[in-house]
């Protein structure tokens, strides 16, 4: 059964009751966005699940630290969600800053060895190929891209989680879709793909290009 996702309202009154010292709040705010939460950190960190719920852990810790200064300027979830792009930002510049020695494999998830049906084990490829890829973009426009293709998120709202206007949003995912769709063609499992960016970065770039 899935679960009914938390109004704005709802969300809104369990803050206002943690600002008032009630634990139990914070606890159903921590159940009722933890799956949002462990989703958006899953697809800006790509393969590497085993990090996925230190990362939820953080978020809410950082959540539990500075809720008294909520002031709902924003919607909660849209606060939340910028806790979570920073505090995976954070991480991820602690992982590219940390020495790497001769021996030291790159971190990675551990792998489940049983057999998988052929179409699985192709589509693990391709998610592989699709994260790695992502890799190559700047931090700012893999963020963006992210939070818009992967998580649906409009423009107007992505430029209050990164603190960015509008119109760098969209450039942004400008150049992100067109800089992917040529990362596209140099994966073999992933060229077919190619052609879709291409027509979204035609459809929406001469907007973003006129702005």
């Amino acid at each position: 059964m899935i679960s009914k996702a938390p109004s704005a309202d709802e969300s809104a009154e369990l803050v206002a009751r943690v600002q008032r010292g009630d634990p139990s709040a914070f606890s159903t705010l921590f159940t009722r966005h933890r799956g949002d939460v462990a989703r958006l950190v899953q697809r800006m960190i790509g393969p590497r699940k085993n990090e996925v719920e230190d990362l939820v852990q953080d978020v809410f810790l950082q959540v539990h630290r500075s809720i008294s200064d909520f002031r709902a300027e924003a919607r909660f979830s849209t606060w939340l969600y910028r806790i979570t792009v920073n505090v995976v930002l954070m991480n991820r510049r602690a992982l590219k800053s940390r020495p790497k020695y001769t021996d030291e494999q790159q971190a990675a998830p551990a792998e489940d060895h049983a057999p998988l049906p052929d179409a699985q084990a192709a589509r693990n490829q391709r998610v592989r190929a699709f994260y790695s890829l992502l890799e190559n973009l700047s931090e700012k426009k893999r963020q963006v891209f992210v939070l818009h293709e992967l998580e649906g998120i409009s423009p107007q709202e992505i430029s209050e989680i990164v603190d960015a206007p509008v119109l760098t949003v969209r450039t942004r995912l400008f150049y992100a879709r067109k800089e992917l769709a040529e990362l596209l063609l140099t994966e073999p499992c992933l060229a077919a793909l190619a052609s879709g960016f291409e027509r979204t970065k035609r459809s929406r770039g001469q907007s973003a290009g006129d702005e």
